[in-house]
């Protein structure tokens, strides 16, 4: 996609959009994740209770968590793309190093870098696969050229 690509909504609403989602994934996600930890860790009798109350404890949470992280890597992507003014992988995976990073800058200098390599790496191989897949799906619905047989040598008779 290049910068001139309309289909797109502006970065203040695709920041919104993204921070969203992202919450709406980290709160399904939590509460499938607490709701067995919860019944697991609950003293039998107890577990429907104790699923519902850890759910309603860590889900909101956790989703949240993702919230911030994905409103940051979209803020960032946004001004990669304005700085750069270009749309690319390398946006994803440089807001992905910063927002590990950043995320991270509490713990110390060592966290942060650990954090931030950790971040590229993930979004680096997120674009890559993203990249391949498109590729596969590109020969795969590459139209057919019928094969033209080679005419038989002329006889010189």
């Amino acid at each position: 996609m290049r910068s001139s690509d309309h289909t797109r909504d502006p970065c203040p609403w695709v920041i919104l959009n993204d921070a969203g989602g992202a919450f709406a994934m980290g709160s399904i996600g939590g509460a499938i994740w607490h709701s067995i930890k919860g019944a697991k860790n609950s003293p039998r009798g107890e577990r429907f209770r104790g699923s519902i109350a850890a759910v309603k404890a860590r889900a909101p949470v956790l989703g949240g968590n993702f919230a911030v992280w994905g409103g940051m890597f979209s803020t960032f992507e946004c001004v990669m793309k304005n700085v750069r003014q270009k749309e690319d992988p390398w946006n994803s995976i440089t807001s992905g190093f910063i927002t590990g990073g950043l995320l991270a800058a509490r713990g110390g200098l060592k966290t942060a870098t650990a954090s931030a390599v950790i971040g590229g790496v993930l979004l680096a191989l997120i674009e890559g696969v993203g990249i391949a897949f498109n590729r596969l799906a590109a020969e795969q619905n590459r139209p057919v050229r019928p094969q033209i047989p080679d005419a038989p040598p002329a006889s010189t008779t």
